[in-house]
C-alpha cells in the first residue's frame, strides 16, 4: 500500500525536491525522515556540508555545497535505495536521472555498505582544477579503510568515478566479479585498555620524550600489532610562525585525529605521531 502512495505521490509532483518526497513518503509510513550534519568544511568560498538521513531502518549520506544541496542529495540516495526513483533531472549537474539502480555505482556502493552492516562511503573533495567553463573535480572514496579517487567535469562524475573505481577494488581484492572481500576487524579505543601485545605494553612504559625518537615508525609498529591504519594528511596552510602542519588519522573506532607542526614536513609528520602516541598510550593506560 505504500507502495503505491509514493507511486502516485511521483506522478503528481515531478517539480518537488527530494526532501519533500522523502518527507511525505515517512508520513505514509510513519517514519519522518531524520537528518544530521555530519561534517562541515572547505574555505569560505567553497564550503563542503555532508549530511546524514536515516528513514526507518536507512540511513543515507549526500554532500553539497550549500546545506540544502547536502540535504537534497542524501533524501535522493535514500529515495533510490528505497527503490523510489525521484524521477527528476538533476539541475546541478545537467544530467538525466539514472535508468536503473545498477548503473549507479554510488548508489551500488552505498546499499553494498549497508547490506554488511560496513561504515558508509565518504567521498571527499581533493582537487578542483581549470577554468569555470572546464572544471575537473578530483574526488576521494574512503571505505572501511580503502581510498580510490576518480576525476569528471563535476562533483557528480568524479563521485561516480571514484565509486566505480571502489568496486572494482573490492572485486580485485574478492578475485572474483562477486565481492567477498570483508574489511580488518575494527579495534575500538576502548578495547586498548585490554591489550596486552608487545608494542603496547612497550608504550605504556616508554616516556615519550626522548629527543630524536621517530615516532612515525614505533606509531606504525603499534598499528600493524593491533590491526588500525595510519594516513598522515598534509595541511596546504602553514603556521602563524611559518612551520609545516598535518593530521594524522588512525583507522580506530572511533576515528582518532591528531594535529602536528614542525619546521619540514617530516618534522610535522613525527609530530603528529607523537601526539597519537601520547593519546593511545592515555587510553591505554587507564585502569
Amino acid at each position: 500500500m505504500a507502495d503505491s502512495h509514493v507511486t502516485m505521490a511521483h506522478q503528481h509532483c515531478h517539480e518537488k525536491t527530494p526532501v519533500q518526497i522523502l518527507h511525505e513518503y515517512g508520513i505514509k509510513i510513519s517514519k519522518a525522515p531524520v537528518y544530521e550534519l555530519i561534517q562541515a568544511d572547505g574555505d569560505t568560498h567553497q564550503p563542503s556540508f555532508l549530511f546524514s538521513v536515516t528513514i526507518g531502518d536507512v540511513t543515507c549520506q549526500g554532500q553539497g555545497s550549500t546545506k540544502k544541496a547536502a540535504k537534497h542529495e542524501a533524501a535522493e540516495t535514500a529515495l533510490k535505495l528505497l527503490k523510489r526513483d525521484t524521477q527528476q533531472n538533476d539541475q546541478r549537474d545537467g544530467l538525466s536521472p539514472e535508468t536503473s539502480d545498477t548503473s549507479n555505482p554510488v548508489g551500488v556502493l552505498q546499499e553494498l555498505a549497508m547490506q554488511r552492516v560496513w561504515c558508509l562511503p565518504q567521498y571527499v573533495v581533493c582537487m578542483e582544477a581549470g577554468p569555470d567553463h572546464m572544471k575537473e573535480f578530483t574526488i576521494t572514496c574512503r571505505l572501511e579503510g580503502l581510498e580510490e579517487s576518480g576525476t569528471g567535469s563535476s562533483k557528480k562524475l568524479a563521485r561516480r568515478a571514484a565509486a566505480e573505481r571502489m568496486l572494482g577494488k573490492l572485486q580485485s581484492l574478492s578475485g572474483s566479479p562477486e565481492i567477498t572481500w570483508c574489511p580488518p576487524s575494527r579495534v575500538y579505543v576502548e578495547s586498548l585498555r585490554q591489550s596486552t601485545g608487545e608494542k603496547i605494553s612497550l608504550l605504556r612504559r616508554t616516556p615519550l620524550s626522548i629527543p630524536n625518537t621517530d615516532y612515525i615508525q614505533m606509531l606504525l609498529e603499534i598499528s600493524l600489532e593491533l590491526g588500525f591504519q595510519v594516513t598522515y594528511i598534509d595541511i596546504d596552510e602553514l603556521t602563524v610562525n611559518g612551520q609545516y602542519q598535518c593530521l594524522v588519522e588512525l583507522s580506530t573506532r572511533p576515528v582518532t585525529v591528531c594535529h602536528g607542526t614542525g619546521m619540514t614536513s617530516s618534522n610535522a609528520h613525527n609530530a603528529a605521531a607523537h601526539n597519537a602516541l601520547q593519546y593511545l598510550k592515555m587510553v591505554a593506560s587507564k585502569h
